[in-house]
């Protein structure tokens, strides 16, 4: 079976509507970490601190290193952690997984 040729290893595209590979560039960079089967660990949030120390491409990553860039964690919500500050605060929550926390 021949390979279309915009299609080979390697190269992008040809220029088509309003797509022009002259606009690619590389792209900011990403790190995901997951349980295979769903498990909520602290080790996981361990792991992916240390991808983002070790991103250097985060396209917010300036010269002031006094200013974060914005970058961060999504995380699944920690219910009893976040269950156990509401009641000490005299907060009700909903059910696990019927709130969220920005």
């Amino acid at each position: 079976m021949q390979v279309p040729a915009h299609h080979a290893p390697g190269k992008g595209p040809d220029t088509q509507g309003l797509y022009d590979p002259r606009n690619e560039h590389d792209a900011c960079g990403v790190g995901m970490v997951a349980h295979i089967k769903g498990e909520k660990s602290h080790a996981i949030v361990e792991q992916a601190l240390t991808i983002l120390a070790n991103l250097d491409h985060r396209g917010a990553v300036g010269a002031d290193p006094l200013l974060g860039d914005g970058a961060g964690l999504l995380i699944q919500t920690p219910d009893p952690l976040i269950r156990k500050w509401a009641d000490a605060e005299g907060h009700l929550l909903p059910g696990e997984g019927d709130y969220a926390l920005a």
